[in-house]
């Protein structure tokens, strides 16, 4: 006996399906079975059943469903997975065998170890097939279909895109192209989907429909959004223009499989690792004022470069430096943490480089978010790093961009009498509860420091020649470091620009004017998307809400004074959205206060081109 929850809520013995009807058990059962093996609490499953409007006997009502839910289980012989009333709430466990979606996430995961590109393929296509339709098609919950069904949605589509990269990479260009149509159809807000059909219709000979289709989806950005293609999609239009050879590319069993695919397709699961690591050569310096980029999912061993025009952090640098080096017989933690763009990988980069002459075992730096926003896990991390024990003394590990504490605890034993730096724009409280260290909270810059870092990227002839366009530059960037490296590089590039009229164009569309044509990785709105990406329909939502605010600072009556409303800045100061919070008040830098005004501006077009059409 299995429930099905990927399509039409379902129980399932053999072949034979059993179609729950529209109700508030099949509304409590998805709920469950959504959050398999967790506590569900009770407020939750309120909102799954009544949303907003719940009756003055909602909590009994609730435990009337809890039996009414039971009942059917007997009905259908339903024995192994039951209903437990815990404290708080309520859970339902559910395995592989039992739920078809602990089976499509088994079946991701275990694409991510096969080793080679088909065994990966295979599991990904396996876990396709479990989806059965429309999601939750007969459950009527609006609060489950509001905050709920687009994460699920979100998991398959990024599956169906790895999947098919794969392809791509196989050369089978034609086999991939019925599920790229369908795809790019059902999902035009996609563009990857876009994109890698324009690229196996060039690939197969087809340049003429590889062009139409380019102009189709440029076509529909402008009219519906007011937006050009992506940089990736305009370069492969590009491409296609100069006739370039994009494959068929094989997969080298080799191969990173973290960094872009042959052909410039996105990443795909990492390969192990079968060779013992060799030390790296010196990296070379990048130019003074390229943006820092985030590292590779690779170890960089001693030499570490320093950061480029890196300027400020006194405070931060010094204590950092004094805990590492302290020669601590256990793991030394540090964490950097902030909002994004904020400068968390630069510090951590340059803190190595300040302090790598004390970790003669080296220091390895790995990334531990890929490009598409998925996690890497502790086990892909660890095939990168030396056995416990083997390393030439001390080393320094740098974990970048952690999203959880579960993604560092299993590395640290290999640290033993080693140091690690973490970044992540949370604030991994759980990691600090079970191993100590120390939190290091990134705020912008001061003016100062602002003044200073523009004066090395450009020059303090050109920044004394308008200082107080310099430091209106500054205001208008945020005092976020990414975005006055962005602004700079702009300048570097146009020598002849005055820093008042390059003020003057990026104020007029803020922050969308910063970011850099050439790397879409450079771009504040997507670094600022990407951070939202990651959080719940609902989180996203809230943070929308608060464009339109008055003023920078917060509190909870800035979303309803409720429970649900401190939880919900609690959430968005927790992803590095705001500053500060209980007992004082929360704190949104202005930056991304624009950003959440603009966001919400855009979605509300979009919907209403949408109903007009």
């Amino acid at each position: 006996m299995r429930f099905q929850l990927l399509g039409p809520l379902s129980i399932a013995e053999g072949h034979d399906v059993v179609v729950l009807k529209p109700s508030k058990p099949s509304s409590l059962l998805a709920a469950l079975l959504i959050h398999p093996g967790s506590v569900v609490s009770t407020g939750y499953l309120l909102r799954a059943l009544w949303d907003e409007d719940q009756p003055a006997t909602a909590r009994a009502a609730l435990q009337s469903c809890v039996l009414r839910l039971r009942r059917i289980f007997a009905k259908y012989g339903v024995t192994r997975n039951v209903i437990e009333a815990v404290p708080g709430g309520y859970r339902m466990n559910a395995d592989a065998d039992t739920l078809d979606l602990v089976r499509f996430r088994a079946l991701v995961r275990a694409a991510d170890d096969a080793g080679d590109a088909e065994g990966e393929l295979y599991r990904l296509k396996e876990a396709l097939t479990l989806w059965q339709g429309p999601l939750l098609a007969n459950v009527p919950s609006p609060m489950l279909h509001r905050d709920e069904v687009p994460g699920l949605t979100e998991e398959r589509l990024r599956t169906l895109e790895r999947a098919c990269d794969i392809e791509l990479a196989l050369g089978r260009c034609r086999q991939v192209l019925v599920d790229l149509w369908e795809a790019a159809r059902r999902h035009p807000g996609r563009e990857r989907f876009s994109e890698q059909l324009i690229e196996a219709l060039y690939r197969t000979g087809r340049q003429s429909e590889a062009l139409s289709e380019y102009r189709s989806v440029k076509g529909r950005l402008k009219e519906e959004l007011g937006v050009d293609p992506g940089p990736s999609l305009q370069r492969l239009e590009l491409s296609i223009l100069r006739g370039d050879d994009l494959g068929p590319p094989a997969l080298d069993p080799g191969l990173d499989r973290t960094a872009p695919l042959p052909g410039g397709r996105g990443a795909v699961a990492l390969a192990p690792r079968t060779e013992p690591l060799a030390i790296a050569a010196p990296a070379p310096a990048p130019a003074p004022v390229a943006p820092v980029p985030a590292v590779p999912l690779a170890p960089v061993v001693r030499p570490v470069p320093p950061v480029p025009s890196f300027t400020g952090r006194t405070t931060e640098r010094a204590a950092i430096t004094a805990r590492l080096t302290a020669g601590s017989p256990d793991t030394t933690v540090v964490v950097l943490s902030g909002a994004p763009g904020i400068g968390k990988t630069a510090l951590a980069q340059q803190a190595a480089h300040d302090t790598q002459d004390s970790f003669p075992g080296g220091v390895f730096i790995l990334a531990m978010t890929r490009d598409d926003g998925s996690s890497v896990t502790p086990a892909e991390a660890l095939a990168h790093l030396p056995p416990p024990g083997t390393a030439d003394g001390a080393t320094l590990l740098v974990l970048d961009d952690v999203t959880s504490p579960d993604q560092v605890r299993p590395l640290l034993p290999v640290m033993a009498g080693g140091a690690a730096i973490v970044t992540s724009r949370r604030g991994l409280a759980g990691l600090m509860a079970t191993h100590g260290g120390s939190v290091h909270r990134l705020s912008t810059l001061e003016p100062a420091e602002s003044q200073r870092l523009l004066a090395a990227a450009l020059g303090a002839e050109r920044v004394g020649a308008e200082p107080a366009a310099a430091a209106e530059l500054a205001r208008i960037c945020g005092h976020f470091p990414l975005s006055l490296r962005i602004a700079a590089a702009r300048l570097l590039t146009r020598p002849g620009l005055r820093i008042e009229d390059c003020v003057a164009w990026l104020a007029e569309d803020l922050p969308a004017r910063l970011s850099l044509a050439d790397d879409p990785r450079l771009s504040v709105p997507q670094v600022f998307g990407g951070a939202l990406s990651r959080l719940e329909p609902r989180w996203r939502e809230a943070f929308h809400r608060l464009g339109d605010h008055e003023g920078l600072l917060l509190s909870s009556h800035a979303l309803g004074n409720s429970p649900e409303a401190e939880e919900t800045l609690e959430r968005l100061a927790d992803a590095g959205l705001l500053e500060e919070g209980p007992p004082g008040p929360y704190r949104i830098h202005r930056l991304l206060k624009i950003y959440a005004r603009q966001q919400a501006r855009e979605k509300h077009n979009s919907q209403a081109a949408t109903a007009r059409h």
